[in-house]
């Protein structure tokens, strides 16, 4: 009978591989939140997008000569509010949300107050985190002071609340007759 020379792992290596696999889980493991975060972050700024396209579309669609419309669902406008579109008797000015220039580019101010008629904030009753949004716009009316021409829209949507900062979104669009 020959004996073999067998030899296994010593109790140092299994505790150096045990702490090297804890080491590799605990460091996954942090990344999980972090995913969980982000990803509630990009469904949130994706849902800023949507809202800020659908109140684009809902300026847009309004008769060039409208000075104000309502939204009796509270989806683009407050619910029992009104929403402003311009004001011809201004031609070439801004009115509405105070705007900033990033560049050559417009963007909403949500440094100052909102503008009544001209902002309000929506919380997506389909959302189950209950994200509030603050949408804010403000108009170019083009025109001779009395009858409009063409109009700039300039739509913001942000994200509000949190522990975090969240960038607005922001879409420029121009009408005219």
């Amino acid at each position: 009978m020959q004996l073999h020379n067998q030899r296994g792992f010593t109790l140092i290596e299994m505790a150096v591989a045990t702490a090297v696999l804890l080491i590799g889980i605990v460091g996954v493991a942090q990344l999980v939140p972090v995913a969980v975060n982000m990803n509630m972050g990009n469904r949130s700024d994706s849902t800023a997008l949507v809202i800020a396209q659908r109140e684009m579309e809902a300026l847009i669609d309004q008769s060039i000569a409208n000075t104000t419309f309502s939204d009796p669902q509270g989806i683009v406008c407050p619910a029992a509010g009104l929403c402003n579109l311009g004001n011809p008797a201004t031609p070439g000015v801004i009115v509405g949300s105070p705007l900033l220039n990033l560049g050559n580019r417009p963007l909403i101010d949500y440094g100052v107050a909102q503008v009544a008629g001209y902002s309000f904030n929506y919380s997506d009753p389909n959302d189950p985190s209950d994200t509030q949004y603050d949408i804010r716009w403000a108009v170019i009316t083009l025109g001779n002071g009395t009858t409009a021409s063409a109009k700039r829209f300039i739509v913001g949507v942000r994200r509000t609340g949190g522990n975090g900062t969240f960038l607005p979104i922001t879409l420029d669009a121009a009408v005219d007759k």
